[in-house]
C-alpha cells in the first residue's frame, strides 16, 4: 500500500490486529479518514459469536453465522487485510511480528484479540470438557453431541446409553443457559423420532453453577424465570456446585461423582495475550487496563479494545459482549481521525448500555434493560431482531439472519452433519457393543 494520498500528504498508519466486532468496527469507521488501515486476523472470516451456542447445537452451518473479512471490507479502498497470527509487538519500534517471520509497522495500534475460553488453572480438562470460543470449537461440540446420541444407539448396555445420554452444562451464564436450552429442544424435538434403540427425549441435560442463580448479571427475577422455564423443557440446575474434576466419563460436582457422555464448558473466559506482547499491566483475566481514552496505560498510540481491554465506568467494568465492542471500535477509529487531523481526543469513552439479552429456548427469553424487565415470548422476538438488526451490521445480512430465524422458528436443524476428527478420549463401556 501507498504511504502517502494523492496530494503526497504522508498517510498515517493503522494497524487493527483482530477482525472481531470492535477490529471490524474501528476498521469500517475509519473509511472516511486519511489513514491506511491494515487488518490483520488468523483468520479470514468475521464470527458472529452470540450464534454458536446454534452451530454448537446443529441448529446453524457454519457459513450462517460468518463471513469473510474482504467480502465486507472490498469497497472499502483505505484497508488492507492480511491473514497471519501475531507473535509479538515491540512498542519503541512501532512494529507487529507475524509468526511467519513477517513485519509490520504501524503509526496508531489497534489491539482487538477478544478472548477464549478458561478452565480456572485446570487446563487438562480443555481436551474432554469443550468450551465455544470459535468455529472450531462449535464444530467440535456439534460432533461430540451427535455422536453421543449415535454411540448410545449401539450401545447393548443400558448403563452406556445412560452414560452416553447424560450430558453436563458447566456455568450458568448466557452461554450456559443458551445451550442448556438448545440441548433440550434438540433432544426432545429434533431427535425424539430419529432412533430406534434409545429415546432421545429422555436425554438427561444437567446445568452446573457454582453461584446461588443462574444469569448472575440478570435481575433476580428474570434468573428464576429462566430456571423456571428450563426446569419445564426438562434441564436439571445445580446451583452452588462447584466442579473439581472432568474426566472423559463424567465429572465431580460439589464432591460427589457424576458420570456423563459430554460436558460443554461455559463457565469462564481470560483475554488473549496481548498484555504480554506489549508488557502492558492486566488485570486478574489477562485484560489490558487502559484509561479512558482506551488507549493502554502509559502507552499513547495504542488502544486496546473488546475483550482485551479492561474497562471501567462508574466504578464498574464495561461488559464483554457484543455492542460495547462495537462501541469502543468506533470510538478508538473517531480518536484516531482526531489525533490525526488536530491532535486533539474526544470526550472520553462512555459505554452505552442497551440491556442484557439470553435465550432460554423457542419462544422464551428474558431481557433486562435495568428498570424493564421482559420475558417470554415478547423477549424472544425482540432478542431476536436485535441479533438480526443491531448485532449484525454488514452488508446483504438481512436475508441470511431472517433465513436462521426462520429455521429457529420451525424446529428445523438441518445441520446434524459429524464431520471432522477428535482427538477427546472416549469412555470405555461396560457391556458388549452391537
Amino acid at each position: 500500500m501507498n504511504h502517502t494520498d494523492d496530494s503526497g500528504k504522508h498517510l498515517h498508519r493503522v494497524l487493527i490486529i483482530g477482525a472481531g466486532f470492535a477490529g471490524l468496527s474501528a476498521a469500517q469507521a475509519l473509511a472516511h479518514s486519511p489513514v491506511e488501515i491494515t487488518l490483520v486476523d488468523r483468520r479470514n472470516f468475521h464470527l458472529f459469536q452470540p450464534l454458536l451456542y446454534q452451530v454448537a447445537t446443529a441448529g446453524l452451518n457454519p457459513s450462517d453465522i460468518a463471513w469473510p473479512i474482504r467480502s465486507i471490507l472490498r469497497r472499502q479502498k483505505n484497508v488492507q487485510v492480511i491473514l497471519g497470527e501475531v507473535s509479538g509487538v515491540s512498542p519503541n519500534e512501532h512494529t507487529v511480528s507475524l509468526g511467519d517471520g513477517r513485519l509490520l509497522s504501524y503509526d496508531w495500534l489497534i489491539l482487538a484479540t477478544g478472548s477464549t475460553h478458561t478452565y480456572f488453572g485446570h487446563d487438562d480438562w480443555s481436551s474432554v470438557a469443550g468450551g465455544l470460543k470459535r468455529i472450531d470449537d462449535a464444530t467440535l461440540l456439534r460432533r461430540r453431541i451427535l455422536l453421543a446420541f449415535e454411540r448410545a444407539e449401539s450401545a447393548t448396555n443400558p448403563v452406556d446409553q445412560k452414560r452416553l445420554l447424560t450430558f453436563f452444562v458447566i456455568g450458568g451464564g448466557p452461554t450456559g443457559v443458551e445451550l442448556a436450552g438448545a440441548l433440550a429442544e434438540l433432544s426432545r424435538k429434533t431427535l425424539a423420532s430419529d432412533f430406534r434403540s434409545i429415546h432421545p427425549d429422555q436425554t438427561r441435560i444437567i446445568l452446573v453453577e457454582g453461584g446461588p442463580r443462574l444469569l448472575p448479571t440478570f435481575s433476580e427475577d428474570l434468573s428464576a424465570f429462566a430456571a423456571t422455564e428450563l426446569a419445564r423443557m426438562g434441564v436439571e440446575i445445580w446451583l452452588k456446585s462447584t466442579v473439581s474434576s472432568c474426566t472423559a466419563d463424567g465429572i465431580v460436582a460439589s464432591g460427589a461423582r457424576h458420570e456423563a457422555g459430554t460436558i460443554l464448558w461455559a463457565a469462564g473466559v481470560a483475554a488473549s495475550p496481548a498484555a504480554r506482547w506489549i508488557g502492558a499491566s492486566a488485570d486478574r483475566a489477562g485484560r489490558v487496563l487502559v484509561d479512558s481514552n482506551l488507549r493502554v496505560q502509559g502507552v499513547s498510540d495504542i488502544f486496546a479494545v473488546g475483550d482485551t481491554a479492561a474497562v471501567m465506568q462508574d466504578g464498574k467494568p464495561v461488559p464483554g459482549i457484543a455492542p460495547a465492542a462495537k462501541q469502543q471500535g468506533r470510538y478508538v477509529a473517531n480518536a484516531i481521525d482526531s489525533l490525526v487531523r488536530d491532535g486533539t481526543l474526544p470526550r472520553t469513552f462512555h459505554y452505552r448500555h442497551y440491556g442484557n439479552l439470553a435465550t432460554i429456548g423457542r419462544h422464551s427469553a428474558v431481557i433486562d434493560f435495568g428498570r424493564l424487565h421482559l420475558k417470554g415470548w415478547l423477549a424472544w422476538w425482540i432478542w431476536g431482531l436485535a441479533h438480526i438488526y443491531f448485532l449484525i451490521g454488514t452488508r446483504n445480512r438481512l436475508l441470511v439472519a431472517m433465513q436462521w430465524f426462520f429455521s429457529y422458528l420451525t424446529y428445523g436443524r438441518g445441520a446434524r452433519l459429524i464431520v471432522g476428527s477428535d482427538t477427546q478420549p472416549v469412555a470405555p463401556s461396560t457391556g458388549d457393543q452391537a
